[in-house]
């Protein structure tokens, strides 16, 4: 069973269909324009977040084989490789259908976004630390962020989830009660994977970036993660607010090359650059 917690789901789509009334509407017109049009926007969004989660449950048997020819052998296996039966993953080992630490940190943003109504970064600090942090499933020896390095290697896979880097420095320096959280020297796409949640909630708003790069901050306080992370929420964005549409990466490149932007990221460039390559393939 995938792990996405349905009452969190729930809260944050009564939020979303809230957000996608506007007053100036008339009353008695109200309802049959949302049962049109908004609750396609609300459905999108919503569907975001549940396809977020069902992909990484999907892909989790499989997550981290970097061993391309494993891979191949693992793939010819079965014509459908998602939600493998049996985990394959060289790190760590859970049943299918749970998340990977990627999905789960979108699970911990949703419930405090649902809970608070909205972005809160003190309670998503929180909620992160008591998720991830001491006495959780999390808490092994080999996800110990002080663990002794220069000790024996630690024997791989592990039993239960993987405690990312970034998580790691998160925890210390909260622990330390540092004012910036985020691990400033991890690059890994954290926060792309666990954004649907805020997109979702802030699509069509003004503030959205400005929401996305706060939450990434938390846990990845560094220039790279925001830049490729914002990047990724522009393009959300676009097919929570238009559905599907095969030019959004034009739209997103217009975006990103307009001297006026919001959220402009000094490497918004390299993105660029890297959006392009993208096409190439």
């Amino acid at each position: 069973m995938i792990g996405l917690r349905r009452p969190a789901a729930e809260e944050l789509y009564s939020l979303v269909k809230d957000a996608t009334e506007t007053a100036p509407m008339r009353k008695e017109c109200l309802e049959n324009w949302f049962s049109t049009m908004a609750m396609s926007l609300a459905d999108r969004a919503l569907g975001a977040i549940i396809g977020s989660a069902v992909a990484d449950a999907a892909a989790q048997p499989l997550h981290w084989v970097y061993d391309l020819d494993k891979l191949d052998v693992f793939l010819n296996e079965a014509p459908t490789p998602e939600f493998r039966p049996k985990s394959a993953n060289p790190f760590y080992r859970r049943d299918t259908g749970n998340q990977s630490c990627y999905g789960d940190q979108a699970f911990v943003l949703l419930e405090s976004l649902s809970e608070c109504g909205g972005l809160n970064v003190d309670d998503l600090r929180k909620r992160t630390y008591n998720f991830f942090g001491p006495r959780s499933e999390y808490d092994t020896p080999v996800n110990d962020p002080y663990r002794d390095r220069s000790g024996p290697r630690p024997q791989l896979p592990i039993e239960g989830p993987w405690r990312h880097a970034s998580i790691k420095s998160f925890m210390k320096n909260m622990d330390a009660g540092k004012e910036e959280t985020g691990c400033e020297t991890d690059f890994q796409p954290d926060g792309i994977a666990k954004l649907a949640p805020i997109v979702a909630l802030y699509a069509g708003k003004p503030d959205l970036l400005e929401k996305v790069e706060e939450a990434v901050r938390v846990t990845q306080n560094n220039d790279a993660c925001v830049a490729e992370t914002l990047a990724a929420a522009r393009i959300l964005e676009h097919f929570i607010l238009n559905g599907p549409d095969a030019n959004v990466l034009d739209s997103v490149l217009d975006q990103l090359t307009d001297p006026n932007r919001k959220q402009p990221q000094d490497l918004d460039k390299a993105v660029v650059g890297h959006i392009y390559q993208v096409r190439r393939i």
